[in-house]
C-alpha cells in the first residue's frame, strides 16, 4: 500500500520534530555536510523513517539517485534512541557507511551512540589458521609466501582482525584461505586461540553496540544456522534497515536452500591430510583416504567434461539435464562413499584435538548433503548444478517471501524481546519497525518486483524522485544502424561503434554486458583495437583485481594518464559510482531480460504460468526493467555531472514493450539521429566543469 503520512503523527511527535529540524537548512546535517542544503524528498523520506520506527511494520521506499537516502534513514534512527541494525549489500559499503557516515552523523548530531561493524568470518583474520599456514603446502608458492609475509606483520598491530585494513592485499590471493576461517573449519570455544578470536572480539562489540553495521550475506548465513551473532543479536533489536534492498531476495535464496561445491569437498581434504599428518602421523592412512576424495571430485567433474564454465544445469530429474545419469549416480556415489570412509578414522583420533572433531562433524555434514542432493528435490524448490571450476549443487526456495514473513513477525508483536536504548522514554514498546531502501524497487507503483518475493505486500510504499536534472544533464540514443542481438556479429559491430565514439570522447567510457560472451568479445575487439594506443588504455573486467580496475578509470586521464574505456559485466551494473569528468558515456550491449535456460528463471516463470499469469510481463519485463535502471544509473551520480546513455539494442525502440522499459528509465532527452549523437558527445569533449549540460 502507498505510503499516508498522519499530519498530526508526523508533525508533532518528539522524533518528528526532532528529524524535521535535523534536515533543516540550519540543522545538524548543515554540520555533518559542507554543501548541505534541504531538499524536499530527502526530507520525506525521512519523515516516512520516523513514522515507521514509531509505529512498527514494514517500510519500502525507493529514492532515486541523489535523493540522500542514506541519511534518510540513519537521522530518525539514530535520534529514535533505538538499538538499529543496519544491513547493506558488500562489504565496501559496509565500510563506508561504519567508516564515513555514522561517525559525521554522531558528531553532528551529538549523540552518545556506540557502533560496531560486523562481517563474515571469511573477512577476519583466524590466529588459529595463521599458525598453521607455513606448514600448508600451498605457503610454498612465491606469491602465496610473499602474502603470508605481510599478513603475519600485521597481524602483530591490528585490532581487529579485519583484512580488509590490510592495503594492496589480493583478495583472490592463496594466502585468504589459510588465514581465514569458514563456518565448516572453525572450532568454536574449543579454539586454542577462542579468547582472542577477532570475530568473537566484533561479536561482542555488536552486542554491546547501539548501531550494528552488517551486510545480507551475514544476516542470511547465521539465520540459516542459528550460530551466535546475528541470530543472537536481532531478538534485542527493535530498528532493521536494509539498504541495497533490491539484492535481499537474490542473497537470501541462496542462504535458505542448500549448496555443495567442490571447493568445499577439496578443502575438506586439504584439512583432513594437513591435521591428520601433523597430530595423527601414523594413525591413519590420511594421504589415502585424501586421494580417494580428490578422485571422486575429479571424477564428478568429468562426468560433465565438455559443459561450458558458467553454466548453469536444470537439475529435474535423475540427474542435471545433458548428463548421462548414470555416470552422474556413480560420480555422487563415490564421493559418498570417500566421505563416509573418512568417518571412522576420525572417530578413533577426535579426542586427541578439537580440530578432529570438527573434521568429523564436517564429514558428517557432507555426507548429509549429498544424501540429501541423491534423493528428490523439495517441494517449492528447485535444483540445478552451476559447472565450472568450482561446480556446486544448488537446491534452493523460488523466493524468500515464506521466510522473511517468519523472521518478520517472530519477536514483532510489540516488542517484548527487543530492548530499547538506555536514552528512550519507557512508554509502551512498538512493533519492530522494517526499512527496506534502494534506487531501484521496481518499474511500477506498487513495486511488485520487489514486494512479492519478499512477501512485503502489506508493507507501506514509498517512492522519491531523483532531484536530478535529468533532461538538462543527459540523453538517451539507440543506434538504430546496430544489428538485432541475435545476430552473430552484434559484439563486433558494437565495439567498432563504442571505439569510434570513445576515441572522440577521449575515453570516459563504460561498456555494460548482459553475458559473459559478450564481454570478451567486446573487450576483445576494443583491446586490438586501442593496442599500443597512447590515447587510450582498455579495461577489461576479469583482467584484474575489481577494485583496481575501478580505481584505474576513476583517474580518468589525469596526470598524464590516458583515457579510459571499461569493459564489464555482472556486479558492474551497481554499486559502482564514478562521478565527475571520468565517465561521461555509458553504453548497455543490450537489454537485460533473464536468461531463458536458467533454472530458477525458468522455475518462476512455471510458477507465474500455472497461477494465469504471464511469466514475460509479470517476470522477465520487470527483471529488465530494474536491471536497465541499474545499469543507466551509472551515469549521474551528482548534480553536475553530465552524459550520454547508448543502448545498443533496437527492441528498445522498435518493439511493443519498449515503452514500458523507456518508462522506467530516468527522465533522459531523447536523440533521433547519429547526427545528435555525435553533436551531443562533441560538447561533453568541449564542456567545462561549470557548464556540464547536455544539448
Amino acid at each position: 500500500m502507498d505510503f499516508q503520512p498522519s499530519h498530526h503523527e508526523t508533525s508533532c511527535t518528539p522524533l518528528a520534530q526532532a528529524v524535521r529540524q535535523a534536515f533543516s537548512a540550519d540543522g545538524a546535517l548543515s554540520r555533518a555536510e559542507a554543501d548541505f542544503r534541504p531538499r524536499p524528498g530527502q526530507t520525506e523520506m525521512a519523515m516516512a523513517v520516523a513514522q515507521t520506527i514509531e509505529h512498527g511494520g514494514a517500510l519500502v521506499v525507493e529514492a532515486g539517485t541523489g535523493v540522500g537516502k542514506t541519511f534518510s534513514y540513519l537521522v530518525p534512527a539514530l535520534l529514535s534512541g533505538e538499538r538499529v541494525l543496519l544491513s547493506t549489500a558488500t562489504k565496501a559499503l559496509q565500510d563506508q557507511l561504519f567508516g564515513r557516515d555514522l561517525p559525521r552523523l554522531v558528531e553532528a548530531l551529538g549523540l552518545p551512540v556506540r557502533t560496531a561493524l560486523l562481517k563474515g568470518r571469511a573477512s577476519y583474520l583466524c590466529l588459529h589458521r595463521l599458525a598453521q599456514a607455513r606448514q600448508a603446502d600451498a605457503a610454498h608458492d612465491g606469491s602465496v609466501a610473499q602474502a603470508l609475509a605481510r599478513i603475519e606483520q600485521w597481524a602483530q598491530a591490528t585490532r581487529t582482525g579485519d583484512l580488509a585494513e590490510l592495503p594492496g592485499l589480493d583478495e583472490r590471493s592463496g594466502a585468504m584461505a589459510l588465514v581465514t576461517s569458514t563456518r565448516d573449519n572453525c572450532l568454536g570455544s574449543q579454539c586454542p586461540q577462542f579468547r582472542e578470536c577477532h570475530v568473537n572480539l566484533a561479536r561482542r562489540e555488536a552486542l554491546a553496540a547501539d548501531v550494528v553495521v552488517i551486510n545480507h550475506h551475514l544476516f542470511f548465513a547465521d539465520l540459516a544456522v542459528r550460530e551466535s551473532g546475528m541470530a543472537e543479536l536481532l531478538p534485542t533489536v527493535r530498528v532493521v534497515v536494509f539498504d541495497e534492498a533490491h539484492q535481499v531476495n537474490e542473497t537470501g535464496v541462496l542462504f535458505l536452500g542448500v549448496q555443495l561445491g567442490v571447493a568445499q569437498l577439496l578443502d575438506f581434504a586439504r584439512d583432513l591430510l594437513a591435521t591428520g599428518l601433523q597430530k595423527a602421523r601414523g594413525m591413519a592412512d590420511w594421504q589415502g583416504l585424501c586421494a580417494q576424495m580428490e578422485r571422486s571430485v575429479r571424477d564428478l567433474r568429468l562426468v560433465a567434461d565438455g559443459v561450458p564454465n558458467a553454466t548453469r544445469l536444470a537439475w529435474t530429474g535423475e540427474a542435471p539435464d545433458g548428463l548421462p545419469p548414470a555416470a552422474w549416480g556413480a560420480a555422487l556415489e563415490q564421493i559418498v562413499r570417500a566421505c563416509t570412509q573418512v568417518l571412522p578414522s576420525l572417530e578413533v583420533v577426535q579426542d586427541m584435538a578439537p580440530d578432529f572433531e570438527r573434521l568429523h562433524v564436517r564429514a558428517a555434514a557432507l555426507v548429509a548433503n549429498l544424501e540429501r542432493f541423491r534423493g528428490g528435490c523439495a517441494p517449492g524448490a528447485v535444483r540445478w548444478v552451476d559447472v565450472g571450476l568450482h561446480t556446486r549443487l544448488v537446491e534452493a526456495p523460488l523466493d524468500i517471501a515464506q521466510s522473511a514473513r517468519a523472521w518478520m513477525q517472530s519477536g514483532a508483536g510489540h516488542g517484548e524481546e527487543a530492548d530499547r536504548a538506555p536514552n528512550s522514554e519507557p512508554a509502551e514498546l512498538a512493533a519492530r519497525a522494517w526499512i527496506f531502501t534502494s534506487a531501484t524497487l521496481g518499474d511500477e507503483p506498487a513495486l511488485r518486483w520487489f514486494t512479492e518475493p519478499m512477501g512485503l505486500e502489506e508493507a507501506q510504499i514509498l517512492r522519491v524522485e531523483s532531484p536530478f536534472d535529468y533532461a538538462t544533464q543527459s540523453a538517451l540514443y539507440v543506434p538504430r544502424e546496430l544489428v538485432p542481438p541475435t545476430d552473430p556479429g552484434h559484439s563486433t559491430q558494437l565495439a567498432r561503434w563504442v571505439g569510434e565514439a570513445a576515441a572522440r570522447l577521449g575515453g570516459r567510457t563504460l561498456v555494460l554486458t548482459t553475458t559473459l560472451k559478450a564481454l570478451r568479445a567486446v573487450g576483445d575487439a576494443l583491446r586490438e583495437r586501442f593496442a599500443g594506443s597512447p590515447d587510450i588504455e582498455v579495461l577489461v573486467q576479469g583482467l584484474g583485481p575489481k577494485r583496481r580496475l575501478m580505481d584505474r578509470f576513476r583517474q580518468g586521464s589525469g596526470a598524464g594518464l590516458p583515457g579510459c574505456i571499461l569493459v564489464a559485466s555482472a556486479t558492474f551494473w551497481e554499486g559502482f559510482d564514478v562521478p565527475g569528468d571520468a565517465l561521461q558515456l555509458v553504453v548497455i550491449d543490450k537489454l537485460p531480460f533473464p536468461p531463458p535456460g536458467d533454472p530458477l528463471v525458468q522455475a518462476r516463470s512455471l510458477r507465474l504460468q500455472q497461477a494465469g499469469r504471464s511469466p514475460f510481463k509479470d517476470y522477465a519485463l520487470p527483471e529488465a526493467a530494474v536491471a536497465l535502471k541499474q545499469g543507466a544509473g551509472r551515469l549521474i551520480r551528482h548534480e553536475s555531472d553530465a552524459g550520454l546513455l547508448v543502448i545498443g539494442d533496437t527492441r528498445l525502440v522498435k518493439m511493443g514493450y519498449g515503452k514500458r522499459l523507456l518508462a522506467a528509465l530516468p527522465p533522459m532527452r531523447r536523440l533521433q539521429s547519429e547526427q545528435e549523437f555525435y553533436e551531443a558527445l562533441d560538447r561533453l569533449t568541449r564542456t567545462s566543469t561549470t557548464d556540464r549540460s547536455c544539448p
